[in-house]
C-alpha cells in the first residue's frame, strides 16, 4: 500500500471514506479533524453531517474544508439523530473503506495506515481497535481498553467491544452498509454484518482517544442497557431468555471494561 500522505487539494478517488456525525461539536470537532489530517496515509474523505447544530459546528468544519477539500460538510435541514448524520455521510461515501469517527474523538496518526494494512493482512471485512479513555479537556488519559482478536455474530451480542470509532469496514467484502433507524445504530450495524458470517478482527493497537462527556448516553448505564435490549428485541428478533442471557454478558463486560478510568 502506498503511505504518502495526499496534500491538500487531493481530489482523486478516496480509499477510505471517514463518517463524522456532529451536533454542537464545535468545542471538539477541529481537533478532530486535524486528528484525520495527521494521519500518515492522505488517501482519505472526511464527511461530516452536520445535524442541525446550534453552536458554531458548520461555520468551524466550513473553514477547513476551503483549507483542505478532503473535508466534506453536508447539512441536515431537520434534526436526524446519530443515525440519520452517519447514514447520509454513507450515501455520499465514495471509498472502498468506511471508517466511523465521532465528532469528539481522535484518531493517532498512523491509525488508518496500520489498520488498513491489517485489514489487508487478515481479509477483514470489519475491524476495530484497542483504544484509551480522555476527559473532556483532553489532559488525562486512561488505561489501555484491550480488545479480543476476533468476534463472531453471537460473541458480539454479549460483548462491548466494537468502540465506533476504532470501526472500519471494508464495503467491497460487505457490499453496501446502511445505518439502522434505532438506539445503538452503530452496534447493530456490526451485528448485522456479522449475522452474515463475517467475523471482526481486532487489532491490539492502540489508535483512538475516546473523549468522555458527562452529557454521552452511553454514560447512563440504565438507558445504556435499555438500549441495547431493544436492539435484541426490536433489529435482531431474539426471543426474551436469549436476549436476557445476553444482556446479562454484555452488561458485565461493560463493568469490568469501565471498572476504572
Amino acid at each position: 500500500m502506498n503511505h504518502t500522505p495526499a496534500p491538500a487539494g487531493y481530489v482523486a478517488q478516496p480509499l477510505v471514506s471517514i463518517v463524522t456525525p456532529a451536533f454542537n461539536a464545535a468545542r471538539f470537532v477541529l481537533d478532530t479533524i486535524r486528528s484525520v489530517q495527521a494521519q500518515t496515509r492522505g488517501d482519505w474523505e472526511m464527511i461530516v453531517v452536520d445535524d442541525l447544530s446550534r453552536d458554531d459546528t458548520c461555520d468551524v468544519v466550513e473553514a477547513e474544508s476551503k483549507l483542505d477539500p478532503r473535508v466534506r460538510l453536508v447539512r441536515h435541514e431537520v434534526n436526524q439523530g446519530p443515525a440519520g448524520a452517519r447514514e447520509t455521510a454513507l450515501q455520499a461515501a465514495r471509498g472502498r473503506y468506511v471508517a466511523f469517527l465521532d465528532s469528539d474523538d481522535l484518531w493517532l496518526p498512523r491509525k488508518l495506515e496500520l489498520q488498513l494494512d491489517f485489514m489487508e493482512r487478515t481479509q477483514a471485512a470489519l475491524s476495530f481497535t484497542q483504544f484509551r479513555r480522555i476527559n473532556a479537556e483532553g489532559t488525562s488519559i486512561g488505561r489501555l481498553i484491550d480488545v479480543p482478536e476476533r468476534l463472531s455474530y453471537r460473541g458480539l451480542l454479549s460483548n462491548t467491544a466494537i468502540a465506533t470509532s476504532t470501526a472500519v469496514v471494508d464495503r467491497k467484502a460487505t457490499g453496501p452498509i446502511h445505518m439502522t433507524r434505532t438506539y445503538y445504530d452503530d452496534y447493530a450495524l456490526w451485528l448485522g454484518i456479522l449475522r452474515r458470517g463475517f467475523v471482526a478482527r481486532g487489532m491490539r493497537e492502540d489508535l483512538m482517544r475516546y473523549r468522555v462527556l458527562g452529557q454521552s448516553v452511553s454514560r447512563n448505564k440504565v438507558r445504556s442497557a435499555r438500549m441495547v435490549w431493544r436492539v435484541y428485541r426490536e433489529v435482531e428478533k431474539l426471543d426474551p431468555l436469549s436476549a436476557l442471557w445476553y444482556l446479562g454478558n454484555y452488561g458485565a463486560r461493560a463493568v469490568f471494561k469501565y471498572r476504572r478510568f
